[in-house]
């Protein structure tokens, strides 16, 4: 990834070249992640940030699990468009983010921030440090981070882009002091050609 123009440019070329079900990462019911957010036991009242959520259908559980404050971040107009159309009229309590994450600024302390394949796109070291320098700012302290990303043995490319694998101690290292791990767990994603592919997933509190 080069700049956040180029990246802007590259996402929405790929949320118009296909529908959602035939992205690489599409999962109809996000399950690993709705279960990490609810083993938080966070209060429905809870303020949410869904990194790279575009056209994800994490909003769609989290609004039938009764969440009320979701605000959905994604550099891809087109994806966060197709979102909105497939929520239609049950948007109350969600808030849509056109932008970059390593530019973002919140209004307000989050509760809990959630990625799920947005950090592995970040190959370098700077535009890691803005990432975290982000996520620190924006999560209060005790906030819960939920974090998925390819594994070791896992993809080496996602949609044309180098990304970066983790596994827990590796994810650690990453993070710092400043995040304490609770969890870890693997979990092999079929895509919908029918390709395994290796996440872990990682959840961590701020300390």
């Amino acid at each position: 990834m080069s700049d956040a123009f180029d990246n802007k440019a590259h996402w929405e070329l790929v949320y118009r070249r296909q529908p959602e079900s035939a992205y690489s990462w599409y999962q109809a019911i996000p399950k690993q992640s709705l279960d990490l957010i609810m083993g938080t036991n966070l209060p429905l009242s809870c303020r949410i940030l869904d990194v790279g959520g575009g056209d994800s259908n994490l909003v769609d559980g989290l609004l039938e699990s009764g969440y009320q404050h979701i605000d959905i971040l994604d550099i891809s107009t087109d994806a966060l468009n197709k979102s909105k159309a497939r929520l239609g009229v049950n948007t109350q309590g969600v808030n849509w983010l056109e932008t970059d994450i390593t530019k973002f600024v919140a209004d307000k302390p989050y509760d809990l921030w959630h990625d799920r394949a947005v950090f592995h796109f970040l190959t370098t070291a700077e535009s890691r440090a803005r990432y975290k320098q982000v996520l620190g700012q924006s999560l209060r302290k005790g906030g819960h981070l939920i974090l998925a990303t390819f594994a070791m043995g896992g993809p080496e490319k996602c949609s044309g882009l180098d990304i970066v694998q983790y596994d827990a101690e590796l994810m650690v290292q990453e993070l710092g002091d400043d995040f304490v791990i609770q969890k870890s767990l693997s979990y092999r994603h079929i895509t919908p050609a029918g390709v395994p592919q290796l996440f872990n997933y990682f959840w961590f509190v701020h300390a």
